[in-house]
Order: structure tokens, then C-alpha cells, then sequence
């Protein structure tokens, strides 16, 4: 066993600074200088990535975490050029340099998803042909297959990456297959497009109060450390967020959340009750498109 590598028995995880500065797009998207893809190390064995607003502007943040015999790749994105997106040359480049700092005989990668939005799922075909990989459709009964949420909804599942082990939680509401995932080896909490700092547009207003519930008590029996979900869209003032479709940002708050700002989101849930539309908070804006029940 490698000794620098993620392990099961590692002590409880320290919240590591993501002072970064994230791309952000550019007055011109024709002008712009950013690379396609930015890479964030947050340690040696995780990766978050973010795709270039110039290319699409929803701007997804995807990650790449590393265990002693796998890989997994959370979510691939909103392009499915490899020309104009190249997230598997990327995502080559980063395992050929972890193999040559871990040197073994084989090592897979699991690309899992979020949830199956375009945003999220684009570069899939991308992996189509890769050696030693599974790509795992994101769509309900292909998902709940996998995690086994379709027998127990309510079960943690587990992806076992080689001492590194994922725990996986149905989180329906923003979409019905929705998935968060916890890793214990850095304490951060992946919730796709259920929590972050922008939009949460909300199809299924009860499943999204239940998820909210869930995820306050997960967060009270594990040690997270951030809370980290696919897009940044709000401003750096309180309830303002960016246009739709924007693709410069200039005055992006931090992409990371705390299970804190569960608790907020809880309490907004109960504040706006029954009543539809666009809720704006500090940190994020409810916008539920389901129809309440009728009296």
C-alpha cells in the first residue's frame, strides 16, 4: 500500500484554504485568454476543475478525486467537443502524473454525475472509448442501479475508490436523480446543482425539503469541511446575482458553502412555504418551478 496515498484509517479531515481565484470569463469571449479548463489541486490526490465561461456560460465545476486503485470523475461538463473542451486530454494528463508519482500495473476511472442535465453530462462521450474505464450513465434507473438507490432511496451507498470511499446520497428535488457525495479523506461535501452560491431551481419543492433535511443531518454526524457545488452565479453583494446566460463575473463570491448555510436554506424553505417563483436570500435564490398543491 502506498503510504502517501488516501487511506480508510485517515485521521479526520482538516479544512484545507480554496483561496483561488477562479475563471471568471471576460468582457469578450472572443478575447479571452483563459485556458479551457482551470485546474485547481486542492490536495495531491483531489482536483477541481471548471470549465471555461468563453465556451459555454453556465461555467461547471467538475471533480477528479483520486484513490489507491481508481479514479472518479464527478460530472463532464457542458460541451461535448473535445476540440473546443478537451476535458479527456485533460483528464489524461492528470492521471499520467499521478501514475508517475503511484506507479502501479492498473488504474481505472469511474466517471459518475451529479445529475443528468446537459451541463453536467456533455463530455461523457468523451470516455466512450478510454481503457480501464466506466462511464456511468446519469439518468435515473441507470444511476439508482449503480448506487442501489432503486431497493433503498434512503441508503448511503459506497464507491470504493482503493482505500478512499465515497458515501452517496439520493438528493432528488433540483432533478428526481439527483446525488451528493461525501469524501472523507478531505470532508468535502459535492452537492451538484442541489446547494451552491447561485440559482437553486427547484422541481420537486417537497423531495428538495427533504433533501435540505438530509443533508443537515448528514452534516451533523461527519466532519465536513466545505460544502461544494457545481456553479457560482451570485454576486459578491448580498442577493444579487449575475443575468442568466452571463458569461463574465468579475465579483464571484468563493464557491465554497458550510453546513451553516444548510441550515439557511432550511429556514428559507419555511419562509417561502407554499408560494412559487423567484425567492432571493443572501447567499442564494430559491426559485421553485413546481406548481404548489392545490387546498
Amino acid at each position: 500500500m502506498d503510504p502517501q496515498s488516501p487511506t480508510a484509517a485517515a485521521a479526520p479531515p482538516a479544512a484545507r484554504t480554496l483561496d483561488v481565484r477562479w475563471m471568471h470569463g471576460s468582457p469578450s469571449a472572443k478575447h479571452n485568454t483563459d485556458p479551457d479548463i482551470q485546474v485547481h489541486a486542492y490536495d495531491e490526490h483531489t482536483v477541481i476543475l471548471r470549465q471555461n465561461m468563453a465556451i459555454d456560460y453556465e461555467a461547471p465545476f467538475m471533480f477528479l478525486l483520486f484513490g489507491q486503485a481508481r479514479a472518479v470523475l464527478i460530472d463532464t461538463g457542458a460541451t461535448a467537443s473535445a476540440e473546443y473542451f478537451p476535458l479527456r486530454r485533460v483528464v489524461d494528463e492528470l492521471m499520467a502524473d499521478r501514475s508517475a508519482a503511484h506507479p502501479q500495473d492498473a488504474y481505472e476511472l469511474v466517471v459518475l454525475h451529479t445529475h443528468p442535465h446537459g451541463d453536467h453530462i456533455a463530455g461523457d462521450a468523451q470516455f466512450g472509448d478510454r481503457p480501464a474505464t466506466t462511464v456511468v450513465p446519469a439518468d435515473l434507473e441507470s444511476a439508482w442501479d449503480f448506487f442501489g438507490f432503486g431497493d433503498d432511496p434512503d441508503r448511503v451507498a459506497r464507491v470504493d475508490l482503493g482505500g478512499r470511499v465515497l458515501e452517496c446520497l439520493a438528493t432528488p428535488g433540483h432533478h428526481e436523480a439527483a446525488v451528493t457525495f461525501y469524501d472523507p479523506w478531505t470532508g468535502l461535501l459535492l452537492t451538484g446543482d442541489t446547494v451552491y452560491p447561485g440559482r437553486l431551481y427547484i422541481d420537486d419543492w417537497s423531495a428538495f425539503g427533504r433533501t435540505v433535511d438530509r443533508l443537515i443531518d448528514f452534516c451533523d454526524s461527519r466532519p465536513v469541511t466545505h460544502v461544494l457545488g457545481c456553479h457560482i452565479e451570485m454576486t459578491r453583494q448580498p442577493g444579487v446575482d449575475y443575468p442568466v446566460r452571463t458569461t463574465y463575473q468579475p465579483d464571484e463570491p468563493p464557491l465554497e458553502m458550510t453546513p451553516r448555510q444548510l441550515h439557511d436554506i432550511r429556514a428559507a424553505i419555511d419562509e417561502v412555504g407554499d408560494r412559487p417563483g423567484r425567492h432571493v436570500f443572501a447567499d442564494f435564490v430559491l426559485c421553485r418551478r413546481d406548481t404548489p398543491p392545490e387546498e
